[in-house]
């Protein structure tokens, strides 16, 4: 390998390969102005080079063979997604020692445990800046500014398709389907948008970012998750009437020794929260720290060139340890020997319930009673008239809000169970969860 001449192997050129292809290929200087570290990219390969790109790959860097790229590179990029065959392409490099670049939270979040350990065994590294947050440079914040720092707590909107849709609804006036349709025709949303708006997309990457705060493995198959798909217009607005915007968020939060809470679902936070603004498919997250207290980053969460602009960013750390592999070790600490992080199940929060009722006297009390009895306290109660108004031409039955204080999931899911049977309950009841901290 020449002085200042690393070459870079890219794995994948769909949306986000080929914005990483386009800007080392148009900023070479740049970057070397700028570093000192000459780029150079071997061979793109993807399985299709019939298909139309944004950027036109030149042809004498495409290739149908990756074991061949892996075998040419220093820098293996991984941008194919998924954990099958991206699984086998991230294992093999690093088997050979390469230093590999992943945007795909799927496998650093399910596989990520094993990863880290083959990359250590191997003396090598493996960076996924762009596996969340897109353009906002999270991991590097907490590798790098936050070091010093106990971070108690994450709260974040990590999916912008999701973001996208609660605007609209709450704009707009649109429901679930309209906004969805909306977000697939502006390319916001993929034509199978289940990752997304069944929070699984959030789900991910909340597992990565509690994994490095932590310093555990999370295991993703007990993350409580909650989509968006059942959301309606009515209960957006009379959040609002309570004071709260509705997000989905994904909350990571230390409770004792050794254990955490991690959960992913819609989610009722105060208009004054520094997230609660942030609209259309922009990403936000907030850290807990003990010495800098709030910390909130926001920006472009996804997308071809803030996506590929992250991946530059490990692509030019890589660069910099393959010249000084002494100088650090830039993987997630405590994952090589230890035990997946423990979570709770039964988690404690506020609670926002809508029932709908009978417009009859007595109401209210026995709902209230059937709480008290699952100690369950009531915060407040919202029925308002313009409500009556607003849901007169489509329903018979009338809104009963109640907001509550703290308590356990299981103590309210007991109490709607029982709720659900009295007769003057017309529909199942809506539950969601609210953050209720005010800033």
């Amino acid at each position: 390998m020449k002085e200042r001449d690393l070459t870079i192997g890219i794995l994948g050129c769909g949306t986000v390969g080929n914005a990483v292809v386009e800007i080392l290929l148009k900023e070479k200087e740049i970057i070397y102005k700028k570093t000192g570290l000459n780029f150079r990219i071997g061979k793109v390969y993807t399985r299709n080079w019939q298909k139309k790109r944004r950027f036109e790959v030149p042809h004498y860097l495409r290739s149908n063979d990756w074991k061949e790229v892996i075998a040419n590179s220093d820098i293996v990029v991984e941008v194919i997604g998924g954990i099958t065959i991206a699984k086998e392409m991230v294992e093999k490099a690093l088997k050979e020692g390469k230093a590999v670049i992943t945007a795909n939270k799927h496998l650093i979040a399910e596989k990520g445990k094993e990863i880290f350990q083959l990359a250590r065994k191997n003396n090598t590294i493996i960076l996924f800046e762009g596996a969340v947050g897109g353009g906002i440079p999270l991991i590097k914040v907490l590798r790098e500014s936050l070091i010093p720092n106990q971070i108690e707590e994450i709260m974040g909107i990590l999916n912008g398709t999701t973001n996208y849709i609660l605007t609209q609804m709450e704009k707009e006036n649109k429901d679930f389907q309209a906004a969805l349709k909306e977000a697939q025709e502006k390319g916001y949303a993929e034509a199978d948008p289940t990752f997304d708006i069944e929070g699984i997309d959030a789900m991910h990457k909340i597992a990565i970012l509690a994994g490095l705060v932590f310093g555990k493995p999370v295991p993703t198959s007990k993350i409580f998750v909650e989509g968006i798909k059942n959301i309606e217009i009515l209960d957006i607005l009379l959040g609002r009437q309570l004071g709260y915007k509705l997000k989905l968020l994904a909350l990571a939060k230390k409770t004792k020794e050794n254990k955490a809470e991690i959960r992913v679902h819609p989610t009722f936070i105060p208009v004054n929260n520094p997230i609660a603004g942030v609209e259309g498919v922009e990403n936000a997250i907030m850290f807990k720290t003990n010495y800098l207290g709030d910390l909130t980053l926001r920006g472009a969460g996804a997308g071809a060139y803030p996506t590929a602009n992250a991946v530059i960013q490990d692509i030019i750390t890589a660069g910099i340890w393959l010249k000084n592999p002494k100088g650090f070790w830039p993987t997630p600490y405590c994952w090589e020997n230890c035990e997946d992080l423990e979570l709770e199940e039964d988690f404690y929060s506020r609670y926002y319930l809508r029932f709908n009722v009978e417009d009859k006297p007595g109401v209210l009390y026995r709902i209230a009673k059937i709480l008290a009895e699952n100690n369950i306290s009531i915060a407040g109660v919202l029925q308002q008239e313009w409500v009556m108004k607003y849901i007169s031409n489509q329903k018979a039955d009338i809104p009963l809000v109640i907001l509550t204080h703290k308590a356990y999931e299981s103590q309210v899911k007991k109490a709607l169970k029982e709720i659900k049977q009295l007769p003057f309950i017309k529909e199942a009841p809506i539950l969601i969860r609210v953050e209720e901290e005010k800033y």
